[in-house]
C-alpha cells in the first residue's frame, strides 16, 4: 500500500533554525554572554521595592525585630537537627552556633541602645 506524504513547508530564508542566519547568531551570543565583573559594577542598582524596611523605622525597633528572627531560626535549626545524622546533622549545628552568635551580637547592640540600669 503507498501512502501519500505532503511536501514539507517551504522554510522561511532568515529562519533563526538555519545556522548562517543572523536572528540566529545573535540569539546564541545573548544565550552564552556571561557579564563580565566590569558589566556587573558599571550597572546600576536600583532596590527592590517587594520586600522593603520602613525607612522610618527606628534602630530599636529594627533590632528587636532581629533578634527575635534569629531566635525563631534557632529553633528551627534545633527541630531539623532531630531528625538528621552525620555530616548533616554536624553541619546544621555549625549554623545554629553561626545564629547564635549572631544573636548575641544583636543583643549586646540593643544593650547600647538602651542600657539596662
Amino acid at each position: 500500500m503507498f501512502k501519500v506524504t505532503p511536501n514539507p513547508p517551504d522554510t522561511d530564508p532568515t529562519s533563526p533554525c538555519e545556522p548562517d542566519s543572523n536572528k540566529f547568531n545573535e540569539a546564541a551570543e545573548s544565550a552564552f554572554h556571561v557579564p563580565s565583573t566590569a558589566d556587573i559594577k558599571a550597572t546600576p542598582r536600583t532596590p527592590g521595592t517587594l520586600f522593603t524596611v520602613d525607612p522610618e523605622a527606628d534602630t530599636e525597633t529594627l533590632m528587636v525585630y532581629l533578634v527575635e528572627t534569629l531566635a525563631s531560626v534557632d529553633v528551627m535549626v534545633h527541630q531539623l537537627v532531630d531528625h538528621l545524622d552525620g555530616g548533616s546533622r554536624n553541619a546544621l549545628l555549625g549554623i545554629s552556633n553561626s545564629v547564635m552568635l549572631a544573636e548575641i551580637t544583636a543583643n549586646r547592640v540593643l544593650d547600647q541602645i538602651d542600657p539596662r540600669e
